[in-house]
């Protein structure tokens, strides 16, 4: 299988073949494109828009075509540019749940050459005012829950910047200068194409916040250039996947995401879309190939089984956590799933005996998953089938328009077998992080990304994560930052010494563990601290397990605390 698929690529690639690629320079960065890329992500919509009378967006018992959503684009596109100016180069806001206008204001806002600032649905007033005041957008597309969340602080907010408020599905009382979505929106009179727009494929499409590691979040630069190209990897590794399997006689049960295939895809987006999984990796190509996206209104398994039932879906795609729910809960054998050719997702190590489960419990579809960042537009690496199962503890092959290499602690190439840092360069990576020209100097590094994660590569070009470089807990998907916790916590007065890490947990992977001394004659319960964090903290972030400790925590010779022996002793 090994040989079939490296034939396979080197054809898929090969001068003239269907992802025949070059070599470009970028910010004075060498990089690999493929000669077939669209400039822009408004190609993308303008091209899906003729899918016409397909379905497109299912969200719960609501239903729109690509004709119908196209209408609301346009009408959206057309009210943004009109009543608020926006443009190439400013910004619009999405704050809300997974709802149908969260899809059709992204494609609005992109195909204006303006970028999209996904904002976190979990994130406290604080957060929010952070984000809305570092990215200063035109515009917030807001749900009920966000704007009653935000009120108190709208006015601060607009002091320095006059950000105007459109409220989807909300049933509250709006704040002055807010409107409705359907007094702004009529499809029914949209005009008849998307307003004229001058972008370049540098320009950003996308700001979507990483956790910090100094207690602000990081607004990722995501380019209209990264995100065709993280698309069209997608298409080329269930390509080159498929290639493969043919040339061995077996089956590949990845989705086929050449524009206007025959039959239509089902894919389901269980995790938020202000993350570049759903968003990226799930929108963007059930898009480009006609496909059905899949919406919930939150996580619940016995409602996603009846809606893979209903829907017919075809590639489900959430994080670890969520395919292990479907496989165990008693609703799988009685459901049909017999459409799903494809169980996978990211966001989370994927542990072998899951793996196995997958390729059993799948008749005529397959287990896969990748590595990927925001940092990378999507996914790094992926793996799947029969290379899936026979190498189930690795993420799999790089993608075409990434180079790799491992690194040291001070920066240099470890020796071939070893493990290190993984760093990347190509087109996916981000431009940089928004107003953070520090931070982006440390993390990009003439072109190279430094993942954080310790990684080996093997012979035939796996990539395995072993380990972590990054101070960092990941929790069902979520990167937490254990500093910006350790932060946060600190401003009670009555912590002395804080340490934040994570800890194991079967569902999640890991939830957030806090070790904590307190000041000399002070009280602090758990509950009184998760109280207090709650208003600064989005819930993921706020730990699960705090342990109250009588002695100093164990430092090393720098005076930096030993996580790892203390996580270790306070879980054994």
């Amino acid at each position: 299988m090994l040989e079939a698929f490296q034939e396979a690529w080197d054809e898929l690639t090969a001068p003239g073949g269907r992802f025949a690629m070059k070599e470009i320079t970028v910010r004075d960065v060498p990089m690999r494109v493929y000669e077939s890329a669209p400039p822009s992500m408004r190609f993308v919509w303008e091209l899906a828009a003729g899918y016409a009378d397909r379905d497109y967006v299912v969200f719960e018992d609501e239903r729109f075509t690509y004709a119908e959503a196209d209408a609301i684009i346009r009408a959206l596109a057309h009210h943004l540019r009109d009543e608020h100016g926006v443009g190439s180069g400013d910004r619009v806001a999405l704050a809300m749940r997974n709802y149908p206008e969260w899809v059709f204001s992204y494609w609005a806002i992109v195909s204006l050459g303006a970028a999209c600032v996904g904002m976190n649905a979990w994130w406290t007033a604080e957060e929010m005012e952070y984000g809305l005041a570092d990215s200063v957008p035109k515009v917030l597309i807001a749900d009920s829950e966000r704007i009653e969340r935000l009120t108190p602080v709208l006015a601060k907010l607009r002091a320095e910047n006059p950000l105007a408020v459109i409220a989807v599905r909300t049933d509250v009382p709006l704040p002055d200068g807010t409107v409705h979505w359907h007094d702004v929106v009529d499809p029914a009179n949209a005009p008849a194409g998307l307003p004229d727009a001058d972008i370049d494929p540098d320009d950003d499409a996308c700001i979507f916040y990483t956790s910090g590691t100094t207690g602000f979040p990081k607004g990722a630069q995501l380019t209209h250039r990264g995100s065709i190209h993280n698309l069209l990897n997608l298409a080329f590794m269930a390509g080159v996947a498929g290639a493969a399997a043919a040339k061995t006689g077996t089956e590949a049960g990845l989705p086929n995401l050449e524009p206007g295939g025959a039959e239509q895809a089902v894919f389901m987006a269980p995790t938020p879309l202000f993350h570049v999984t759903a968003n990226n990796c799930l929108l963007h190509p059930a898009t480009i190939s006609g496909s059905r996206i899949v919406l919930l209104y939150k996580w619940d398994t016995a409602r996603a089984l009846e809606l893979i039932e209903r829907e017919g879906v075809t590639n489900f795609s959430g994080v670890p956590t969520m395919t292990r729910e479907l496989l165990t809960h008693p609703d799988w054998e009685t459901r049909d799933t017999s459409s799903l050719n494809g169980l996978g997702g990211g966001g989370a190590p994927v542990q072998p005996d899951l793996v196995e489960k997958i390729d059993k419990s799948l008749p005529k579809g397959e287990p896969s998953t990748g590595y990927g960042l925001t940092e990378t537009h999507g996914i790094a690496t992926a793996n799947s089938g029969a290379l899936y199962v026979a190498k189930p503890a690795s993420c799999g092959r790089l993608v075409p328009t990434l180079d790799a290499k491992l690194i040291d602690e001070a920066g240099n190439e470890v020796p071939a077998g070893q493990p290190g840092e993984l760093c990347v360069r190509g087109s996916v990576v981000i431009k940089g992080y928004l107003n953070r020209p520090e931070a982006t100097a440390e993390s990009i590094q003439d072109g190279w990304f430094r993942t954080g994660d310790i990684a080996t590569i093997d012979d035939d070009g796996y990539v395995f994560i072993v380990d972590r470089a990054k101070d960092m807990v990941l929790r069902g998907g979520e990167n937490v930052y254990c500093s910006e916790i350790e932060t946060a916590i600190y401003r009670h007065d009555a912590v002395a010494e804080a340490a934040v890490f994570g800890v194991p947990d079967d569902r999640l992977g890991e939830i957030v563990g806090a070790a904590i001394v307190l000041t000399p004659g002070a009280d602090l319960a758990e509950d009184e601290l998760r109280e207090f964090l709650s208003s600064s903290l989005a819930k993921f972030k706020i730990p699960e397990r705090v342990w109250f400790l009588n002695t100093p925590l164990p430092r090393n010779a720098n005076g930096k605390f030993l996580k790892r022996e203390l996580r270790e002793s306070l879980t054994a």
